[in-house]
């Protein structure tokens, strides 16, 4: 018991130094979690005076809404915070590595290191192998990146003829946003069982991983944006 008190503090520390860090770069961020604590107690506190309930049941109500509003509020928070975070970390090298670290569960196979990269410019390419299939990521301009990513879509052809390949830019001149990185992925179409996911992944490991040196990914969840100048 002594232990858990002890936690409580460090977890509501940890929460209120998000909050602050959001509100400070997002203008957005309170009025939002305003609406989304508040929208709910109104509507409830509404229905239960419409339906002429006595006073307990309004008292239930209420509270129903409160709760409700807690979770929203923090879901709020949240959502604006990672929004942040990603905006920070997008374009440095070693992003979408994080990213697929700490953004993917269930059956893919993935890394925080690129398997290709130009030590020059530090574009690089990673790879992910799921039911979808195989899952190559580009890290970079189009133009630069271009000659990297088909190396490797050549190298994973040849390891794996019969697999889906799906290519996948993250760059300053893609649409795609790096937040949306992990939500794209997991839309694609399934097309490899649990046992073939493995099996892919095994026989890919034979390629290996690039050994240059390039930074890792900095986890959009925990990086602390600088103060604005």
């Amino acid at each position: 018991m002594a232990r858990d008190t002890e936690k409580e503090p460090g977890r509501l520390k940890t929460m209120w130094s998000i909050f602050k860090m959001t509100r400070e770069h997002d203008k957005r961020a309170l009025p939002l979690m305003l609406l989304a604590f508040f929208g709910p107690i109104i509507i409830v506190t509404v229905l239960a005076i419409v339906f002429r309930q006595d006073v307990l049941f309004l008292i239930l109500w209420i509270v129903s809404g409160v709760l409700i509003g807690l979770m929203l509020m923090m879901m709020t928070l949240t959502w604006r915070a990672e929004k942040i975070a990603f905006a920070q970390i997008e374009g440095r090298p070693g992003a979408v590595g994080s990213v697929l670290k700490s953004g993917l569960r269930g059956n893919w196979t993935t890394s925080e290191m690129p398997v290709a990269v130009n030590p020059k410019t530090q574009d690089a390419v990673y790879r992910a192998v799921g039911k979808p299939g195989v899952v190559l990521i580009a890290e970079g301009p189009q133009q630069r990146v271009a000659r990297i990513l088909g190396e490797e879509q050549r190298k994973v052809k040849r390891i794996v003829p019969n697999v889906p390949i799906h290519v996948i830019e993250i760059g300053p001149d893609s649409p795609l946003e790096l937040r949306k990185l992990t939500k794209t992925m997991r839309r694609l179409k399934k097309t490899l069982a649990r046992a073939e996911v493995m099996a892919v992944a095994n026989r890919l490991t034979s390629l290996g991983q690039s050994s240059l040196p390039i930074p890792k990914g900095i986890d959009p969840r925990r990086v602390r944006p600088g103060r604005p100048r």
